[in-house]
């Protein structure tokens, strides 16, 4: 049987809705005839199939081994064309390109004024959404029709044109360079991670500036504004500044809130930045301000008038409980965040064809993170084990060396002692592995290896020893970044106050006023 996940026909049927369901069957019986009825029975098979088996589809009979994949084409292609017949009115882009076809066909027809009128009253539109790439189609076609036929439509149109598409042009070349730069910085994020030295940092910054001089952000519409914030905002992520990842998260957020159109026109760069703007306030611990955007965010997402569909569905899904779960951790209310556990793994199995799994280990860490607060450790390693024993070599090595760091204390805490051998020198192998080692995770390995060691009467004062190490290095601005991971200081202090870590925690939480 062939992984239904890398059949596109498959994976494409699979995520119908039943209305697209009977639509297509509707525009599939137009155009049935009777030697063309295969394509309709592969649906049919398809549909109703839990998995993508060809063996089951050739033992039906409809088709041939050789002729299978050109018939799986053409249905293909036949639920894409229906889709489209019957996408919302409501989709600007898509009335944007349905125009533009319009007027495509009066000119082939010849009908030369009837398409520039079209084409006028189509360029207004797009330029009122803020779509210039299709505006500047639409003044090319312009230019085109007016300079092949003599139409005497208006006195200097010609020179009009010419400063439009100008115009323009400049604004497209400036979204489009500030996109590679938002892209290029994203692309160092995923190849070197975040900087780890004073010349990393001055490296990023130096190639940052370089690329951002000539741009006067005065003169900039929507979407340049919205690319200049993407682009400071991973500049601030790749140098660990959070500080300024929450000003410009703040800047690309308020910028949708202050045009509430383009929140509906683009939804996912919206979910994006609420993202972006709650994970800079959940690495700054501003608990208040976190709480007020999770319930903003949470009530446009609910808001009958906000877009839905498949994508914006999963997106909203996994931004909105991903950041549940960090006000309960942020909080140090684990108990109260167990509900939350069925809840997300229900939904991740509705979303699973939309979600990476790079996302489905973070949410499993997340959980083992709220067992290890509420002191459920045969819980927490179940879900770390998912993580760990994960062999996709795509899986961020800093998840799994934390999942493995958390690990081993939650075994530590069992007290599962052959175990935590044979943990310790996994760990180690896997750690030894790893390009961009830093000092908190080279303590924490230390510290774990010479547990063992210590007199029974001693460990309170080496749990002392370590806090003090810790502390210190929170305050190393390229090291304080894996606290947010593993909250190694609240643990060392429940160990030494002999109280519950959620108490220390939420203790914690209480003092940090903001």
């Amino acid at each position: 049987m062939a992984n239904h996940q890398k059949d596109f026909l498959f994976v494409l049927i699979k995520s119908l809705s039943k209305s697209e369901k009977r639509q297509f069957k509707i525009f599939a019986s137009r155009l049935e005839t009777s030697s063309n009825t295969k394509f309709i029975e592969l649906f049919n098979i398809l549909d109703k199939s839990e998995g993508y088996d060809e063996k089951l589809i050739l033992k039906s009979g409809i088709i041939k081994k050789a002729q299978l994949s050109n018939l799986k084409s053409y249905l293909y292609k036949q639920i894409l064309v229906s889709i489209r017949l019957n996408i919302p009115s409501q989709n600007i882009r898509y009335q944007l390109r349905e125009q533009i076809d319009f007027a495509t066909i009066l000119y082939n027809k010849g009908l030369y004024k009837q398409s520039l009128k079209i084409l006028d009253k189509t360029k207004i539109l797009a330029l009122e959404n803020d779509e210039k790439l299709m505006a500047y189609e639409i003044v090319e076609f312009e230019k085109l029709i007016e300079s092949q036929y003599i139409t005497r439509s208006i006195q200097g149109r010609a020179d009009e044109l010419v400063v439009q598409a100008k115009e323009l042009n400049y604004r497209n070349t400036i979204s489009s360079k500030l996109s590679n730069l938002s892209l290029q910085l994203y692309g160092i994020m995923l190849k070197t991670g975040y900087v780890k030295s004073d010349e990393e940092y001055t490296y990023i910054d130096d190639y940052f500036k370089k690329h951002l001089s000539k741009f006067d952000d005065k003169k900039f519409g929507f979407r340049e504004k919205y690319w200049f914030y993407n682009a400071n905002l991973w500049r601030s992520f790749l140098v660990q500044d959070f500080l300024s990842c929450y000003k410009y998260a703040l800047k690309w957020v308020t910028l949708f809130y202050d045009n509430p159109s383009m929140i509906h026109l683009n939804p996912v760069f919206f979910l994006k930045g609420n993202h972006y703007l709650l994970e800079s306030l959940y690495m700054l611990k501003y608990k208040s301000k976190f709480k007020k955007y999770l319930v903003l965010l949470e009530d446009t997402i609910q808001d009958p008038r906000f877009p839905v569909n498949d994508n914006i569905a999963s997106l909203s899904f996994l931004y909105l409980y991903n950041n549940k779960l960090n006000y309960h951790i942020l909080e140090g209310t684990f108990a109260e965040s167990e509900y939350l556990i069925p809840e997300i793994l229900s939904k991740l199995r509705v979303h699973t064809d939309h979600l990476d799994e790079h996302h489905e280990m973070l949410f499993y860490y997340k959980f083992a993170s709220i067992y290890f607060g509420t002191e459920k450790y045969a819980e927490c390693i179940f879900y770390l084990e998912k993580i760990i024993n994960n062999k996709n070599l795509s899986m961020r090595e800093d998840l799994m060396c934390f999942a493995r760091l958390l690990s081993l204390i939650a075994h530590y805490e069992l007290g599962n002692d052959y175990y935590l051998e044979n943990q310790l020198k996994n760990t180690y192998k896997f750690l030894l592995k790893m390009n961009d080692l830093q000092e908190v995770q080279k303590e924490i390995i230390r510290f774990m290896k010479n547990l063992n060691s210590i007199y029974p009467g001693d460990i309170k004062k080496e749990f002392v020893k370590m806090r003090i190490r810790f502390i210190e290095l929170e305050k190393n601005t390229y090291e304080k970044r894996a606290f947010l991971y593993l909250d190694i200081i609240s643990w060392l202090e429940s160990k030494i106050e002999n109280r519950k870590i959620s108490a220390i925690i939420k203790e914690k939480a209480k003092l940090i006023n903001r």
